[in-house]
């Protein structure tokens, strides 16, 4: 008989616990919400984990946080380990389901400090989520952390909106681009792995 692996595990690090400790359980503006995902992309990558992102699934009416995600591809060995994936996967086994925009279900907002990679966009889009609310987009992210984000339509947005997922944007851009130059800076201090898939190569 073939001996195959049969299962894998993602998993958020320890560290999370002290970060959410003073996070009240409801928070209802989305600048507040931001903060919190920036200030756990900023110390995701410090710890070695994976890539400066984070993400939040919160009931979009209410602000009440479901479930939080960082980037744990280093930590897991899993490439598909990104903040939104494992903030949405958490967010879909807190309710009970697969779908965050189903019957019955609060509408669902997904907060997270870029515009999603080509994966997470696929992601994000089968979910369920009503919403979709992004620190910031374009180029920027690419140049400063030299991640390869994959090949986006110009009409990324527009095909959210066509399926009931309404796009916020520029939710405190600033706040992410900094986080993003303080990762660039160990990179170039070579004291950080980049991940890109064959190591950038062609």
């Amino acid at each position: 008989m073939i001996d195959i692996q049969k299962e894998y595990r993602v998993a958020l690090p320890a560290w999370i616990d002290d970060e959410l400790a003073d996070v009240p359980a409801v928070i209802p503006d989305r600048e507040g919400r931001m903060r919190l995902v920036h200030r756990l992309a900023d110390r995701n990558w410090r710890e070695g984990n994976g890539g400066p992102f984070a993400a939040l699934v919160a009931e979009q009416d209410t602000g009440r946080i479901i479930s939080v995600g960082v980037n744990v591809v280093l930590a897991s060995g899993v490439s598909s380990a990104h903040a939104e994936v494992v903030a949405l996967g958490l967010a879909q086994t807190a309710t009970g389901g697969w779908d965050l925009g189903g019957e019955g279900v609060p509408a669902h907002e997904l907060v997270v400090n870029w515009r999603p990679c080509v994966q997470c966009y696929g992601a994000t889009m089968w979910s369920g989520v009503r919403g979709l609310v992004v620190a910031g987009e374009g180029p920027d992210l690419e140049e400063i952390t030299t991640f390869d984000e994959g090949p986006l339509g110009a009409d990324w947005a527009e095909q959210f909106e066509a399926r009931g997922i309404k796009v916020v944007r520029d939710v405190l851009r600033d706040e992410a681009l900094a986080v993003f130059r303080g990762y660039r800076d160990a990179v170039d201090a070579e004291g950080v792995t980049v991940y890109n898939a064959r190591g950038g190569a062609a």
